[in-house]
């Protein structure tokens, strides 16, 4: 009775307009080769994101589909999110004051 757990990146997609990366990993667990077990675990990768520690299949569709426009977009949403934010404090601030 042998037991083997495998973990690999079964689905890999580049989605919208800043081309956020969905990573999905599988792991399998099986006993004597019959699977017994599986499991998924998601996380998704945006232009921003650190991928030091990702699989170097993940880290090469980053790299070739982040380019520096779509970097700049990323950034320029990210900065136009955080001001709509901080505007919409200030708005809810101003009113319990008032």
């Amino acid at each position: 009775m042998a037991l083997s757990k495998e973990v690999k990146y079964d689905k890999i997609e580049v989605v919208g307009d800043y081309k956020a990366v969905q990573c999905r990993q599988l792991t399998v667990i099986s006993e004597d080769g019959i699977e017994i077990s599986k499991s998924f675990h998601r996380h998704v990768l945006h232009p921003d994101s650190d991928i030091s520690s990702e699989s170097q299949e993940v880290q090469a569709i980053c790299k070739a589909v982040w380019t520096e426009k779509v970097k700049k977009a990323w950034t320029a949403k990210q900065e136009e999110n955080n001001n709509q934010a901080g505007e919409s404090s200030n708005e809810q601030e101003e009113s319990s004051n008032g």
